[in-house]
């Protein structure tokens, strides 16, 4: 290699490490790689909505009447012109009744516990071959078209970000909402901890039905490995 290229070769190498040098100083703590994201860019991925109140819920509005024409042309071809499903994609209307029975139809009118929550999977996820490609607005309208399919709200119902919220969907009231399991609490042992000898097992789950078993239970002794032949 030529005196040239070799110092060509190490001008170059050097400004590699100057440049990392630079990005890890302007970013304490970091591993030097990638750059800060900018408001806008945490804006584009902060889309959830949340159910109870449709916090996160966008500006916009959306009605029945347009939502059927969105429906006709970007959700019918997968889940027919009524919400009852082409094939095997999934029913949106109908089913109410059926949760219990033995082919239960969990449809958006029998099951959905939230009207925010349909807004935000419509939004991303549908339509299945484009997602993300439909505007707050159309997916407002969807939303209330879907809604209307399955005689939740009016035919003159415009979905907003304060109109939505206040859909009561059908099944909500059959959700539990506060597990009723009491909490357990371990406080953290740095020292004097209790040492093995002084834990005793006061009670097992044998006999009770919760777990099913088809042998005897564990014994949590170091098991023989077998053999291994060539």
């Amino acid at each position: 290699m030529s005196s040239a290229a070799r110092a060509l070769l190490l001008g170059g190498a050097g400004a590699v490490l100057i440049a990392a040098a630079a990005a890890t100083a302007a970013e304490p703590g970091s591993f030097g790689y990638g750059t800060r994201p900018t408001p806008e860019q945490l804006a584009a991925w902060d889309i959830d909505v949340r159910g109870d109140d449709g916090a996160g819920l966008p500006p916009g509005q959306g009605s029945v009447q347009r939502g059927g024409a969105i429906f006709a042309e970007q959700c019918a071809a997968c889940h027919g012109t009524f919400g009852e499903g082409e094939g095997r994609f999934p029913k949106l209307a109908g089913g109410a009744g059926t949760l219990r029975d033995e082919r239960p139809d969990p449809t958006v009118g029998s099951y959905w516990p939230f009207a925010p929550t349909l807004w935000d999977y419509i939004n991303r996820a549908m339509p299945f071959p484009a997602p993300h490609s439909l505007s707050a607005d159309d997916v407002y309208a969807v939303t209330a078209y879907i809604l209307h399919l399955n005689e939740i709200v009016t035919g003159d119902f415009v979905a907003d970000r304060e109109t939505l919220p206040k859909v009561k969907m059908p099944n909500h009231d059959n959700f539990i909402w506060h597990d009723p399991r009491p909490d357990t609490i371990t406080q953290p042992c740095m020292s004097a901890c209790l040492g093995p000898a002084g834990i005793r097992i006061l009670s097992t789950a044998e006999g009770m039905n919760l777990t099913p078993t088809t042998g005897p239970l564990d014994t949590m002794q170091p098991k023989r490995t077998r053999k291994a032949y060539p």
